[in-house]
């Protein structure tokens, strides 16, 4: 498909606007090889596969399970049900999508998901993993439906911390499908129910038990693009709400828990990430000391991110500088000896990818690996041997979805600028190298590039002198 290149000029209309946008994504995906619609022999045995799925006889559907999910979600891969334990503890039980049950070693659905390693999202549309068939239909925890799931039963202590774990296959149904804004206000508002106030619950009790070993995560504000075709495309930085790390909390808890059956069982994949380079970590030191927001001696870095606020300027800088410390993730096959480099730096802990079977495809493997180990029945020689395939697999795939993702949000900033060109606005300086700096611009949620020179974490002026939509470029000066 040839790229319909159409430059813009600072008067479009928003139809042209929009029109070019849906064009530049087309390109993009283009660009990528990525492919949305199913081959018909896919689709034809997914849609075989929705009717004829070898169910599992335990039977759950009595537990009340939810689902937090973005607005619109179809494709809900996780469901979960909380309550209190023995002696102050909390039991856990986590419902992941039983992708197996509808997918043939070999066939067609099987042979397209490796091909394409994980849903890749664009503004318009998404490349889905497997067919809407499956991932929106028979295979999604939607609510009022019943589904066959891996359920994860995870015993915590008072403190949070997992005593026990194991999983098995069964029949769930979830009650209601939430996502993070009402969870959210039904907490703060004094109404929630009692499952959502244990997931306050547990998930700072999962904070506190992460920072206790020395976990991190980077407070980068999220970039987010929202509308459609009919309604206009933007782009913004969405604030992250609690509730969205306390699920998150959830699904680590239970990655920690497969990574550690897999160790104990000698087989599976692991996310593993070396640490920091001592050379990155002196080189960050140095930035957050020149920044004037020291890191204290003796303090894990993991802990001093937290300290840092995205709205202030300087700490905002240093967030950006901080990815230098979140590098060199892979994953790890292994069957029979463990291998040596085994944790996940960022999580301080050994991890495991098993939360997401409809939108990644490494983690349908591992579910079949724990369920295996945790059942006592042989690991299932198709799956043994698509280990050593899996990384290479995952890897190629990321850098589709990261290239894809990137080029469609520039698209969608450089749109956003059309309407600007010739103005000056307000940035604050992210990044700074030989070729320019690059700038958040305070209102339009855009981070550019731009030509001069300035300190990283300063406040500055910006010109933007060109924008073209077609071509995902804009030009940008400081003044």
């Amino acid at each position: 498909m040839a790229q319909r290149r159409v430059v813009l000029l600072p008067n479009a209309t928003e139809n042209e606007l929009t029109a070019a946008l849906v064009a530049r994504f087309e390109a993009v995906r283009e660009q990528f090889g990525v492919v949305v619609p199913f081959p018909a022999d896919v689709v034809a045995e997914a849609e075989v596969a929705a009717g004829t799925a070898e169910l599992p006889d335990r039977d759950e559907t009595a537990l009340p399970f939810i689902t937090i999910d973005p607005p619109g979600s179809m494709d809900l891969d996780q469901a979960m049900h909380l309550q209190r334990g023995e002696n102050g503890g909390y039991r856990v039980r986590y419902a992941i999508a039983d992708v197996p049950a509808f997918v043939r070693p070999g066939g067609a659905v099987d042979t397209e998901a490796r091909t394409r390693g994980q849903t890749v999202y664009c503004p318009d549309v998404r490349a889905q993993l497997h067919p809407s068939e499956l991932s929106e239909g028979a295979a999604s925890l939607l609510p009022d439906q019943v589904r066959p799931a891996f359920v994860w039963d995870i015993a915590l202590d008072e403190a949070g911390e997992s005593t026990s774990a194991t999983v098995y296959r069964a029949m769930v149904r979830s009650v209601h499908r939430y996502d993070y804004d009402e969870v959210q206000h039904l907490v703060d508002d004094g109404v929630a129910d009692e499952v959502l106030l244990l997931l306050r619950e547990i998930g700072q009790k999962r904070v506190e038990a992460e920072r206790r070993r020395g976990g991190a995560s980077l407070p980068m504000p999220e970039q987010v693009v929202s509308g459609d075709g009919d309604a206009g495309f933007s782009v913004s930085f969405r604030p992250v709400v609690d509730s969205e790390d306390w699920n998150a909390q959830i699904s680590l808890l239970t990655g920690i828990a497969a990574a550690e059956m897999m160790i104990e069982g000698r087989v599976g994949i692991l996310r593993t990430m070396p640490p920091p380079e001592k050379d990155a970590v002196r080189r960050f030191r140095r930035q957050a000391t020149a920044a004037g927001v020291p890191w204290p001696e003796g303090q894990p870095y993991g802990e001093f991110l937290r300290t840092l606020d995205r709205t202030n300027p300087r700490h905002l800088a240093l967030i950006h500088e901080a990815t230098s410390l979140f590098r060199g993730a892979t994953y790890t096959p292994f069957d029979g000896e463990v291998p040596e480099q085994r944790e996940h730096a960022a999580v301080a802990s050994v991890y495991a990818h098993v939360t997401a079977p409809l939108r990644r495809l490494v983690d349908r493997f591992g579910l079949v690996v724990c369920e295996s180990l945790a059942s006592g029945s042989p690991v299932p020689q198709w799956v043994r041997d698509a280990l050593p395939t899996l990384p290479e697999i995952m890897a190629s795939s990321d850098r589709v979805a990261n290239g894809v993702g990137r080029a469609c949000t520039d698209a969608v900033e450089v749109a956003e600028l059309v309407g600007i060109v010739g103005r000056t606005v307000d940035g604050v300086v992210v990044d700074e190298s030989e070729k320019g700096v690059s700038v958040q611009l305070t209102e339009l949620g855009i981070v550019a590039k731009a030509t001069g020179t300035a300190d990283a974490g300063s406040t500055v002026r910006v010109r933007v002198d060109a924008a073209d939509v077609a071509a995902g470029t804009a030009t940008l000066t400081l003044v």
